[in-house]
């Protein structure tokens, strides 16, 4: 489908960019890498009045290390992070599950910032931001991860309100995320994270409900002593996932136990 009429600006400022959507008002969408908005734009499902393009926006594509934390522009691009020599030393899970987003085509296009924004259910980077205690910065204020992503498709963000960065704390332990689908370049039915921070596991699970989880029960067993397997039987408890066309509810919890497990125990290993 073709969609519906709408008015186009590029930005060259993260300061133009705000002024555009202040002027074009709450129907305006911001477009980045355009993989997530254009889809729902050709199918009606989205029909935004004006479309910020903040792509000119050269001082969003940075990744550097500073004060003990990795710093990402919003507009570094998944390649960037699958490639990057600073994220493979200090946050190399970002980089593993850079390296398993879509296919080529979205790897050099999508952005790190459109996910955050997008707040996918099955979005990868979230789940890594929340377990991590990450912040998404934007050119209003500082979000923590455990705050930004309030349901599917829904952020505190303000319709003038831009993603510029997310900074994560480096974590080089062990680590390994697992993202359970049925071909190569779909989204996760299920996915599990594990990294090691300070001694102490820190587990997320990816499209079990309307926003990331935090698998707090699993690493509080992992801390008195549990081994993976038991401890990843508590990776199902509070869930309560929403059945689609790859998998039924029970299923996705089943998924959710073994994910972690096998995240635990490649990561250990």
């Amino acid at each position: 489908m073709i969609p519906a009429a709408f008015e186009y600006e590029r930005a060259t400022s993260v300061q133009q960019a705000s002024e555009l959507l202040q002027r074009f008002g709450e129907d305006a969408k911001v477009l980045a890498g355009g993989h997530s908005l254009i889809p729902l734009m050709r199918l009606r499902l989205s029909q935004p009045s004006a479309l910020v393009d903040i792509n000119p926006i050269k001082e969003l594509d940075y990744i550097t290390v500073e004060g003990g934390k990795l710093r990402v522009g919003a507009l570094v691009r998944h390649v960037q992070l699958q490639n990057s020599d600073t994220v493979k030393q200090n946050l190399p899970i970002l980089a593993e599950v850079a390296d398993e987003v879509g296919d080529n085509q979205v790897r050099n296009l999508g952005s790190i910032g459109g996910v955050m924004a997008h707040a996918d259910a099955a979005g990868d980077y979230p789940t890594l931001a929340l377990i991590l205690d990450a912040e998404i910065v934007t050119n209003k204020r500082r979000h923590a991860a455990k705050d930004f992503f309030k349901d599917i498709f829904t952020t505190p963000l303000e319709h003038d309100e831009l993603v510029c960065e997310v900074v994560f704390p480096i974590a080089n332990g062990p680590h390994k995320y697992i993202k359970f689908r049925r071909r190569l370049f779909d989204w996760a039915i299920v996915g599990a994270a594990a990294q090691k921070v300070d001694g102490g596991w820190r587990i997320g699970l990816t499209n079990v409900g309307p926003t990331p989880v935090r698998s707090t029960a699993v690493e509080q067993a992992l801390a008195s002593g549990a081994s993976p397997a038991d401890a990843a039987e508590h990776a199902s408890d509070g869930l309560n996932p929403s059945a689609d066309l790859r998998a039924s509810a029970d299923y996705k919890k089943h998924l959710a136990r073994v994910l972690t497990r096998r995240a635990i125990e490649q990561a250990s290993a």
